[in-house]
């Protein structure tokens, strides 16, 4: 009996609180905030145990290590999300009436702003310690990427090409654990190279031709997307075109990187 009540204060909590409309968008960029620090706590935690070596590292790369942590966590939790909604949920289905450019709900909006949350951090991290968690390209995209997932998470506008653009955050985990093996001396090992060739191709569906895909839907709904207020329409066409961009000059960086990498075990 105890336990029901639980359960019900719980899905009252939820409903009435965190996923009501006029706290939703606070509430989810503090609990994308919250988890932030749970998944870095976490990664201090358990890394010692995982990794003998972790206690040598130097400060700063303590520090990288456990961000790296918090940024695969949201990784997955945002690409987990974002392939429900673009490809699993009814919300943005063209078999619905209404314009698929101002759909939303509650939980799309709320799953929108824990991204926020995570950015916020991450951004503030980068800058506090810049540059060792990365240079101005990384400052720019979490600029341009806050920007655009805080747009349609507050209006609700434009929220499939936001999530469509997030299943490329499907690379992080990848890119985070090539630098766990080469900070723990493994840049030798099988491992190393095994996922130097996942990095690759997974870089090049989810950052490549995701986003060639996703220029793609924009022209065939422009009619809808035209009708966005001005600083949607913008966001719709900018943000894609800027990180494509950035995309393409660090998947060059990745095929140099394999090429070196296969070089040096013929």
């Amino acid at each position: 009996m105890a336990s029901k009540t639980y359960k019900y204060q719980a899905q009252v909590l939820v409903r009435e609180y965190l996923l009501a409309d006029p706290f939703v968008p606070c509430t989810s960029v503090l609990g994308g905030i919250f988890m932030c620090k749970m998944a870095y706590d976490l990664t201090q935690l358990i890394s010692p145990f995982y990794y003998k070596g972790h206690a040598s590292l130097t400060k700063i790369q303590r520090i990288e290590w456990n961000n790296r942590g918090m940024s695969s966590a949201h990784a997955i939790f945002i690409t987990i999300m974002s392939l429900y909604f673009v490809f699993f949920s009814d919300l943005f289905s063209d078999r619905l009436e209404g314009l698929i450019t101002f759909r939303s709900s509650n939980l799309s909006t709320f799953t929108l702003g824990v991204s926020v949350g995570y950015f916020i951090t991450d951004l503030a991290m980068i800058f506090w310690l810049y540059p060792s968690l990365g240079g101005m390209e990384y400052v720019l995209h979490h600029i341009i990427s806050v920007c655009a997932i805080a747009y349609a998470m507050l209006s609700g506008e434009g929220q499939l090409y936001t999530y469509m653009v997030l299943i490329s955050e499907t690379t992080t985990p990848g890119i985070n654990l090539r630098w766990f093996l080469d900070t723990a001396g493994m840049k030798r090992s099988r491992a190393y190279l095994v996922n130097g060739v996942m990095m690759f191709f997974a870089w090049l569906v989810a950052r490549i031709f995701l986003f060639i895909y996703v220029f793609y839907h924009i022209y065939l709904h422009y009619d809808q997307i035209k009708q966005m207020h001005k600083l949607g329409y913008l966001l719709s066409f900018v943000v894609p075109a800027a990180l494509f961009v950035m995309n393409v000059m660090w998947f060059a960086k990745i095929l140099r990187g394999l090429k070196k990498t296969l070089a040096k075990r013929q």
